[in-house]
């Protein structure tokens, strides 16, 4: 009888993991499938719209962290501290490129497709973080949720005041479309410090989540590459165009943070496959 259960629970969990991976691989061939549509179709192969291939991924990526959600106790490794920091992100960037099209794509995507994929990506983030509350008032783990997003609010409210470009001709907007890059770019940290206090293997799907983040931000970095030129503001010091160069500053950062991660994932992802944990090294725990 009790070889039986345990068989039987087995074979349950098997099964669970199992639908689980099915479900992520069609999140990934959906989002993947709308982003050659979007490329090829609808931007026709426009430069340009590697920025709305930038907000697909970043949906992506928070479609797979509500995938998680339903996981039993996956609420545990996901920071509510990030969550916010993504949430102000997006609802900045929106009321610029909502009102105003200087940071809009030149193609046709630019139309409503960039907002609409952005404007999904903030009501993941908000469903996200009331679940992930909720369970941490239900009595969830939130020590180690402990790296406060406010102080990299503040810095990005201040930032974005000070080199914000001109783009939108509002100052206003300016700054909040630059304040929502910098927290966008410092988002990820309390995610990251929340892993390296773990002290345990990191959920795939946290992973994965935090890979195709990464993703999103070097598809709106190659843009920004060849069009920070374009990204004009009142000089400080003669012809220095602060502005470009802060937004260009910006995404290296995001790549500096993620260096460590990236390395590790990677390796996990070629050893290891799609679904499996990742055990961070020793060098990276706090």
């Amino acid at each position: 009888m009790i070889v039986g259960s345990l068989g039987s629970i087995c074979g349950s969990s098997s099964k669970a993991s199992s639908n689980k991976s099915y479900g992520v691989t069609l999140v990934y061939v959906a989002f993947v499938t709308v982003a050659l549509l979007v490329y090829h179709l609808i931007a026709e192969g426009q430069f340009s719209s590697v920025l709305t291939l930038s907000a697909v991924f970043q949906c992506l990526a928070f479609s797979i962290l509500g995938i998680q959600v339903f996981s039993p106790g996956g609420f545990e490794s996901i920071s509510s501290q990030s969550l916010q920091l993504d949430a102000i992100a997006l609802a900045c960037r929106l009321s610029s490129t909502l009102i105003f099209e200087g940071y809009l794509p030149n193609d046709s995507t630019g139309d409503w497709m960039y907002q609409a994929f952005d404007g999904a990506s903030l009501g993941m983030v908000l469903w996200i973080l009331y679940r992930v509350k909720r369970a941490h008032r239900n009595g969830g783990e939130t020590k180690k949720d402990e790296l406060s997003a406010v102080p990299f609010v503040v810095g990005a409210l201040v930032l974005g005041a000070l080199l914000h470009s001109d783009l939108d001709d509002n100052r206003v907007f300016d700054s909040l479309w630059m304040c929502g890059l910098f927290a966008s770019v410092v988002a990820v940290v309390p995610q990251l410090w929340m892993m390296t206090k773990a002290r345990a293997s990191v959920p795939a799907l946290t992973c994965h989540f935090v890979a195709m983040m990464a993703i999103a931000r070097m598809l709106s970095g190659s843009y920004m590459w060849h069009a920070h030129a374009e990204i004009s503001c009142v000089p400080w010091i003669g012809d220095f165009n602060h502005s470009g160069y802060a937004v260009l500053a910006a995404h290296l950062v995001h790549f500096l943070l993620l260096g460590d991660f990236a390395y590790f994932y990677v390796k996990n992802l070629a050893t290891a496959g799609l679904n499996t944990p990742l055990m961070l090294p020793d060098a990276w725990m706090v």
